[in-house]
């Protein structure tokens, strides 16, 4: 059941909510909690019922382990805590490894030494990365001290809160439990209704109207190079801008649904989306790209793995084997290997000019060219994220230096010189069709860039965990001056401007469309 469908917007969703609150109104607040976990297992059920065993006996050993962590850890016995959390994410890990790897392995395996070796097709679960990775950081945090006494119907809340179960955010159980032990958790307020609302139909609109419709641009175009099809320039760089910026306000959207859903039930989910594509280096895009998954990449990944410490050459190894494990989180194939390597490198040469050159320039002229070639990187990197296959990630880059025949002659003596290093000229015309496309698709890469974020419309009125006027601007994410904190208000005129938007969001919703975050 996803997000942007009508068994999930008209009968699911007001349905968990209105029990939720009654149950808090009639009953102990428990009862509350209780029907969100029987309402969230449904929710994953929908999917496939037989692996809401898998979730479940996945839920009964982690909170088993964690609890008899916490036991001999204050019992003093600190080796056999770090015995038991080195069990704990062993089995995680091997969970993960075998419904999302297992094929992978084997495959790679028979590729090198010629073997037939086989075990069958193995459904993914849905989700499985998320509440794994989740479930891994309450150990490691129950190791080290920082977890709190929950209960099972709580820690069962804790990972399996329908808003962010499939594709997270992944959240800290400090963050989310203890907003359920607030009495005014349990009775419905306008305030987060209205909110909420508004942030759940921004992101919907987002995925159905924009991101949907930008999907027939990239997905021939990465359908002909996986089959072999020669592209040309145009074709090969529209197709994957298309893709960059489907990808976007996908899981823009997504991310938005999910802390408005959470937001209705009165609980703030950690911001997971800050407008990724203002970034100005590789860095920076890192901490506005999936960003929870940034922060669990380096305080359970990089962090261990020696972090900055023991000098320059050993952080830079780190970074790259991080971004590595990140790139084969996302997906079982060398193709997010690549993508995961690629921004490894990025990642060091960043830093490496950070460390040459000092401050960035903060002009506005070397902003935007630093924010523009971190967006064409981001761009070529998502060039073997988003190709089936290897050769059809090869056959792109290809593509993108077949210019058009007609340029050759035009370009004189420059056009040998661009033969030498890789470039050809037998692409067809730059003209008509072909270029009907570029401006719909700079129009909304404009839109990235000008636009206020919903963080920022909604700045005011806290939209997020731990996100409200004061920490953006601290964190150079609003800029005051620019009014973006003022411009959403629970007013009649900004109602029916997101009425229109849920309008046209409800009528798209019968073109197939799935989240891409979802297969992770």
């Amino acid at each position: 059941m996803l997000f942007n469908t009508d068994d999930f917007i008209f009968l699911f969703l007001p349905g968990t909510l209105i029990g939720f609150f009654l149950l808090g109104r009639i009953a102990h607040h428990r009862a509350s909690l209780l029907w969100l976990v029987v309402c969230s297992l449904f929710y994953y059920g929908w999917w496939n019922p037989m692996y809401v065993f898998l979730v479940g006996g996945s839920m009964v050993f982690n909170y088993t382990v964690g609890q008899y962590i916490v036991s001999v850890r204050d019992g003093g016995d600190d080796r056999r805590a770090q015995v038991l959390m080195l069990v704990g994410v062993a089995f995680n890990l091997a969970l993960i490894a075998y419904f999302k790897y297992a094929n992978f392995f084997i495959d790679t395996a028979n590729a090198v030494t010629g073997g037939g070796w086989s075990i069958g097709e193995i459904l993914l679960p849905v989700g499985i990365s998320f509440f794994t990775f989740q479930q891994i950081a309450y150990l490691v945090d129950a190791r080290r001290g920082g977890t709190a006494e929950y209960d099972f119907v709580q820690y069962s809340l804790f990972v399996l809160f329908f808003p962010q179960l499939i594709a997270g955010p992944i959240v800290h159980h400090k963050e989310m439990l203890p907003q359920f032990a607030q009495a005014h958790t349990y009775k419905p307020s306008w305030a987060n209704i209205s909110v909420g609302g508004t942030i759940f139909i921004i992101g919907l609109f987002k995925k159905v109207v924009i991101a949907d419709n930008l999907a027939p641009i990239a997905s021939p175009m990465f359908a002909a190079a996986d089959q072999g099809q020669a592209l040309d320039a145009i074709w090969a760089w529209q197709g994957t801008f298309a893709y960059g910026l489907q990808l976007y306000f996908d899981f823009s959207g997504y991310s938005d649904m999910a802390i408005g859903i959470a937001r209705l039930f009165g609980i703030r989910l950690p911001l997971n989306f800050d407008s990724p594509y203002k970034a100005t280096g590789i860095i920076d895009f890192w901490r506005r790209w999936h960003m929870t998954l940034s922060r669990f990449l380096r305080d359970y990944v990089y962090i261990p793995l020696g972090g900055s410490r023991s000098g320059r050459f050993n952080r830079y190894r780190n970074l790259f084997l991080t971004m590595l494990i990140g790139g084969l989180w996302h997906g079982a194939g060398w193709n997010f290997v690549l993508w995961g390597g690629l921004h490894g490198l990025g990642l060091i040469v960043n830093h490496g000019w950070r460390y040459l050159c000092g401050a960035s320039n903060q002009s506005w002229w070397a902003r935007n060219m630093a924010r523009s070639a971190t967006l064409v990187f981001v761009m070529l990197a998502w060039v073997p994220f988003r190709a089936v296959t290897f050769d059809g990630a090869l056959a792109v880059y290809g593509g993108m230096l077949n210019l058009p025949q007609a340029w050759e002659p035009i370009l004189g003596p420059l056009a040998s010189a661009l033969a030498m290093i890789g470039f050809s000229f037998e692409g067809p015309q730059a003209a008509g069709d072909n270029l009907v496309l570029i401006p719909w698709l700079v129009f909304w890469l404009g839109v990235i860039w000008i636009l206020p974020n919903t963080q920022q419309f909604l700045a005011r009125f806290e939209p997020a965990y731990n996100v409200d006027e004061q920490a953006l601007v601290a964190g150079g994410m609003l800029n005051p001056r620019r009014g973006y904190a003022v411009i959403w208000a629970p007013r009649v005129t900004w109602g029916i401007a997101i009425g229109l938007m849920f309008a046209l969001s409800v009528m798209s919703l019968n073109q197939e469309s799935e989240f891409l975050y979802y297969q992770f």
